[in-house]
C-alpha cells in the first residue's frame, strides 16, 4: 500500500477546476502527495480552494502553465467538454495528466489526447473508480477464471435521480457542449465496466430521450440493447428520473454455470450469486458513495485511483485505466447517441 511516508520522492500535483469533485481529488492528493497549485476561472473559488489546501491559485490554465510550477501530475477536474482541451495543454506543457471521467466527449478528442501523451512522452491516467468496487473486482475475477462458463447475456441498470436543482446549481450540466449527456456524466463508469468485463461492442440498437427535464439539452433516460464481439447479448436501461433519490446501479450476468448480480445504489453490493461449485467469500467493505449533499454519485474510490497514480509515478506499477480504455468508453457512448438521438443535432 502506498502512503506518503513510504515515498522516497513525494509526487507533486496541480488541480485544474475547483468544483465539487476537485475536493475529492485534493483530499487524496494531500494523503499521498503534495498539492502545489490549483486553477479555476472563478477567482474567488480558486482563492478559497487554494487557501484551504495551502496551494498557489491561478485563474487560467494558460497562466498556470506559463508559470511552469514544479508539478509531476496535473489533475483535470473541469467540465466534460473541456477535458480534452485542458489535458492536451497540460501534456504539451510537459506534465503527466490524470483526467476525470469522461475522458472526452468525442472519440477524435480521445485520440488527440493519446497522441499528445505519446508525443510528449508523458503518462495519461483516466479516472474509472468503479473498477475498484470490491464486488465489481471480484465479479471480474469470477469471469476471468471461467467460473460462469460461457457468458450468455448481461443486464446493466442505472436508476438514479438528478432533479432540477442539480442542473440549476451547475450551469454547464445539462448542456450538450459541456455535459454531453447522462451516459457521459452519470453513467460513463457503468459503460466502462461493460467494456472492461466483456470487451468490444459489435451491434447496438438504442432509444434515448428527455422525458422529465424540460430545461436541459440532453437525455435523461434511455434503453440500449446489443451484442459483444464474442456473442454475448446485453441490455442497458438508464434514467435520472428515479423519484426523489437514487434507486439502483446494478449489473447482472447470466452464464452457463451460474448467475450473479452486483447491485445496491451504486454497484456496491453482491446481491445474488448462484454459481456451480462456488460460494462468494466475504468481501472487503467498500468505500461510501461520493456524497454531494443533495445527491450521490458512484462509490468513492479516488483513493485507489491516486494510489495507482503514485505507484506508477514512483516506478512500481501499471496504469489501472489507460487512455485507450478511456477512449473505448467514449466510443460506446458515442455510438449509442449517434443512432438514438437525432434531436441532439
Amino acid at each position: 500500500m502506498i502512503t506518503k511516508s513510504s515515498q522516497e520522492k513525494q509526487i507533486r500535483f496541480a488541480i485544474v477546476g475547483c468544483g465539487r469533485i476537485a475536493e475529492r481529488h485534493a483530499e487524496h492528493i494531500t494523503n499521498l502527495g503534495v498539492l502545489v497549485a490549483v486553477c479555476d476561472v472563478l477567482k474567488e473559488r480558486a482563492d478559497i480552494f487554494a487557501k484551504k489546501h495551502e496551494a498557489k491559485a491561478y485563474y487560467s490554465i494558460d497562466d498556470l502553465f506559463a508559470d511552469a510550477p514544479e508539478v509531476d501530475v496535473v489533475s483535470i477536474c473541469t467540465p466534460n467538454g473541456l477535458h480534452a482541451e485542458h489535458s492536451i495543454k497540460a501534456l504539451q506543457a510537459g506534465y503527466n495528466v490524470l483526467c476525470e471521467k469522461p475522458m472526452a466527449l468525442t472519440v477524435r478528442d480521445c485520440e488527440r489526447m493519446i497522441l499528445e501523451a505519446e508525443k510528449a512522452g508523458k503518462k495519461l491516467f483516466i479516472v474509472k473508480q468503479n473498477r475498484f468496487n470490491p464486488p465489481i473486482a471480484h465479479a471480474k475475477q469470477i469471469i476471468q477464471e471461467g467460473k460462469l462458463g460461457k457468458i450468455l447475456s448481461v443486464q446493466l441498470n442505472c436508476f438514479w435521480n438528478r432533479n432540477e436543482d442539480y442542473y440549476k446549481n451547475s450551469p454547464w450540466k445539462g448542456t450538450i457542449a459541456l455535459d454531453g449527456g447522462a451516459l457521459y456524466t452519470q453513467f460513463s463508469h457503468f459503460i466502462d465496466l461493460l467494456y472492461w468485463m466483456f470487451g468490444e461492442v459489435e451491434e447496438l440498437s438504442a432509444v434515448t430521450k428527455n422525458s422529465n427535464h424540460p430545461n436541459i439539452e440532453i437525455d435523461d433516460e434511455g434503453v440500449v440493447s446489443g451484442r459483444f464481439t464474442q456473442g454475448t447479448l446485453f441490455t442497458i436501461h438508464y434514467t435520472t428520473n428515479s423519484y426523489g433519490k437514487n434507486m439502483e446501479g446494478s449489473l447482472t450476468v447470466f452464464g452457463e454455470k451460474g448467475t450473479m448480480k452486483i447491485g445496491g445504489e451504486y454497484l456496491n453490493v453482491f446481491e445474488y450469486a448462484n454459481i456451480e461449485n462456488y460460494t462468494i467469500p466475504e468481501l472487503p467493505q467498500g468505500n461510501k458513495a461520493n456524497d454531494y449533499g443533495t445527491y450521490k454519485g458512484s462509490m468513492s474510490n479516488h483513493d485507489k485511483v491516486y494510489g495507482n497514480v503514485v505507484s506508477v509515478m514512483s516506478g512500481g506499477g501499471a496504469i489501472s485505466t489507460s487512455g485507450m480504455e478511456g477512449l473505448k468508453t467514449v466510443e460506446i457512448i458515442s455510438k449509442i447517441y449517434n443512432i438514438s438521438s437525432p434531436w441532439r443535432e
